[in-house]
């Protein structure tokens, strides 16, 4: 509903787009916009008209992104989450250029829904267990979890009782955090509610690393803290939870060549974990469908 960041979008002018709009309009013969000072609106005509034309334009992308040999078109949309994208992806990204010269990639972090293929994402990567019916859906790596805190707070932390003399950091956007630990590990803690909350997992791991406290550490988010020993882990071994991280993707864009570069190497990158075949239910999911909403929360 704006004639300026469609133009923005297609890299052209708003008046550009205001005359293509005002020529088809003339050649249907109806007005498919009421304009008005500040907005636009669509008349009953184009309402009508809208959706018929994005499935028309759907199918083009889509028959275009499975002809069989396509040429690599050297651009890669990924979507990711922030938390993921800093912690893990962004210090490995530069190897995937020298590996793959030839694709320019973009990462989006934006926090919203996704849909596939109508918002120009080629792939995402997203923490789940693979239910996300109509998509392609690859496990990449199980999610580990292990409480996590500076190393000035790990020397006293020697049981779990000691859990309950400590500050608890939460992570109000995670489905698994420390009531999943508790029960992977089988340990009862007086008030799990208790203690600091934060809204990204991001957040959480800074707050450990400053001493504020101790989280449930998610590896291999905090396997270069660890390794650089801002956190330490205690009360292991590492818990191995339902939830993964994703590539996913609609059907047809798993073809495109940039598509299968990127997911073989974050393959790679991620390395082959056991957990993963061992596990039916994270085994690869195909369904044929195309377009779901995929959120980036998620």
């Amino acid at each position: 509903m704006s004639f300026k960041l469609a133009a923005e979008e297609l890299n052209l002018t708003p008046s550009a787009i205001s005359h293509g709009i005002q020529s088809l309009e003339e050649w249907l013969g109806v007005e498919l916009f009421l304009r008005g000072n500040r907005n636009l609106t669509l008349t009953g005509a184009g309402a009508v008209y809208l959706p018929q034309v994005r499935a028309a334009l759907e199918m083009i992308v889509k028959a275009s992104d499975g002809v069989p040999g396509r040429r690599s078109s050297g651009k890669l949309a990924v979507s990711v989450s922030p938390t993921f994208a800093m912690r893990w992806l962004l210090p490995r990204l530069q190897r995937f250029g020298h590996k793959h010269p030839d694709i320019e990639v973009s990462v989006d972090t934006t926090q919203r829904q996704v849909e596939f293929p109508r918002d120009g994402v080629d792939l995402a990567i997203r923490m789940g267990n693979g239910n996300w019916p109509e998509l392609y859906a690859t496990c990449l790596i199980r999610e580990k979890l292990v409480p996590v805190c500076a190393p000035k707070i790990a020397r006293s932390i020697r049981s779990a009782a000691d859990l309950n003399q400590s500050t608890l950091l939460h992570v109000i956007s995670a489905s698994e955090d420390w009531a999943t630990w508790c029960h992977l590990a089988e340990v009862q803690l007086g008030e799990q509610s208790r203690g600091l909350r934060f809204d990204s997992i991001h957040m959480a791991m800074d707050a450990a690393a400053r001493g504020m406290g101790i989280a449930v550490g998610r590896l291999p988010l905090v396997e270069a803290d660890i390794a650089a020993g801002r956190l330490m882990a205690v009360l292991g071994p590492p818990r191995l939870c339902n939830t993964g991280y994703w590539l996913v993707a609609g059907h047809d864009s798993v073809r495109r060549p940039e598509v299968s570069a990127f997911r073989d190497w974050i393959r790679t990158e991620l390395g082959e974990t056991s957990q993963v075949s061992e596990s039916p239910s994270l085994d690869t999911k195909v369904i044929s469908f195309e377009r779901t909403r995929l959120n980036a929360h998620g």
